[in-house]
């Protein structure tokens, strides 16, 4: 699964969108079928549950968003390391070979474990891929437009959810829960599959000249894996807060994958209609980020981060609060809103902080925490919501939203241009230098 031609001599390679155009659009496409995978699930799946497995306790219901988020949250951080020691090439085709019995599995599963495997298998595969083309598109753009890099990742990855979504809700109002809207998933592995092994390329020399540009410290001062994992955690103020913005970002996204479906229908709108919905979040979310992306390489990261928690906390009490269709549609483009200005612009604040010697471990532990949140969420919101209701759920989900960007507020400093200090002396390579301690506080 190497790559055909021979790689080029680092001196020729050059960073930049315009420069790598071709293989970084491939890479666009390529993620939107990664995303369309995961969004044939999230109109049907909760009916599903219900309906052909009797599931009636919200907790249940929500467990395959459990078995997804802690998988993919796992192998985030695997495919990180990965990355960095086999290419990051190799990752993305094993990737779509794990997800190839995923839409098979949920056109015939005869049982709700059955369920649970396929989503299972469905989080590794994304934890794989998608950490991948974000990996592979930061590596081709460099410094100077990685918000806009992540902008459009991130575009082509929600739009397919949406349009995915949106397809699948209503191909089973048509015809029914199972198998015919699993077909889609077919056709999403097969064709990026194809794409991953034939067109795409490896991008592992477009590290070694950005590391080289910056120099730096020989390989064995190079921070430990574990000092990367309790640096991006815990102890860098600006890394430790995008990793709480995201793991909050997805907490509330997995109670939207999970509760949003059976409020709506508690409404009592069709299956065709909480299609309509469960698409207007992710769609919003997409289009979005063609603009923050590239916002937050203008007026920086941290506001845009901010806000953005608290638009998604409106967005969720718009939610609570609303008992008709107009309602609902107002709520899911606010938190898509939201969404669209923090998901970006914590991939690139990663990028912003970490050495390219380090940042694909960096991104995996950053993507570890933020996919433990669809777990999180989707267990806080299901006991809640199974012991005082729906309503409270989704109020302490806006709550803890709204508290994250509090700490990003108070905790993070801006990171734009970290890299450009870095060519002017700034050692980012080891966590014990205290020259960059006031862009990545110890």
């Amino acid at each position: 699964m190497s790559d055909a031609p021979a790689r080029p001599p680092v001196a020729s390679v050059r960073l930049g969108l315009r420069e790598n155009l071709s293989q970084f659009a491939m890479l666009v496409v390529v993620n939107a079928f990664v995303g369309a995978m995961v969004g044939m699930e999230r109109s049907i799946l909760p009916a599903i549950a219900e309906q052909e497995f009797h599931l009636a306790a919200r907790a249940a219901i929500l467990s395959f968003i459990v078995v997804f988020g802690v998988a993919k949250a796992l192998t985030n951080y695997g495919a990180g390391r990965w990355s960095d020691r086999v290419g990051r090439k190799r990752i993305l085709v094993f990737g779509w070979l794990v997800a190839a019995p995923v839409p098979f599995l949920l056109m015939w599963a005869p049982t709700w474990n059955w369920v649970l495997f396929a989503n299972l298998l469905l989080g590794i595969s994304q934890g794989l891929t998608w950490s991948t083309t974000v990996i592979m598109k930061i590596d081709l753009v460099g410094p100077k437009q990685r918000g806009l890099a992540m902008g459009l990742n991130e575009f082509a990855g929600y739009l397919a959810v949406a349009a995915s979504a949106l397809a699948t809700g209503w191909i089973a109002a048509v015809h029914g829960l199972r198998p015919e809207p699993f077909y889609l998933g077919v056709v999403f592995v097969v064709v990026g599959l194809a794409l991953s092994v034939l067109v795409i390329r490896d991008t592992t020399h477009h590290v070694a000249h950005e590391s080289a540009s910056l120099g730096g410290p020989p390989p064995e001062r190079l921070p430990t894996p574990r000092e990367v994992f309790w640096r991006t955690t815990l102890r860098d103020r600006n890394l430790s807060s995008v990793s709480q913005a995201g793991m909050v970002n997805n907490l509330n996204d997995g109670m939207a994958w999970g509760l949003f479906p059976l409020v709506f229908a508690s409404a009592g709108l069709s299956l065709q209609t909480i299609g309509v919905l469960a698409a207007i979040y992710p769609a919003t979310w997409g289009v979005g980020q063609l603009a923050t992306g590239a916002l937050s390489d203008r007026t920086g990261r941290k506001p845009l981060i901010v806000l953005g928690m608290w638009v998604q906390a409106a967005g969720i009490a718009a939610i609570a609060l609303s008992f008709t269709f107009a309602g609902f549609a107002l709520g899911a483009v606010l938190l898509g809103l939201g969404t669209a200005m923090v998901y970006p612009t914590l991939l690139a604040a990663v990028g912003d902080v970490a050495h390219p010697a380090w940042r694909a471990s960096a991104v995996g532990v950053y993507r570890l925490w933020r996919d433990l949140g669809y777990a999180l969420g989707a267990l806080l919101a299901g006991f809640i919501a199974d012991a005082f209701g729906l309503g409270v759920a989704m109020w302490a989900i806006a709550a803890l939203t709204f508290a994250s960007g509090l700490v990003a507020a108070a905790r993070m400093t801006e990171t734009l241009h970290s890299q450009t200090e870095q060519r002017h002396g700034e050692n980012a390579l080891h966590p014990q230098r205290p020259a960059v301690r006031h862009r990545a506080q110890l």
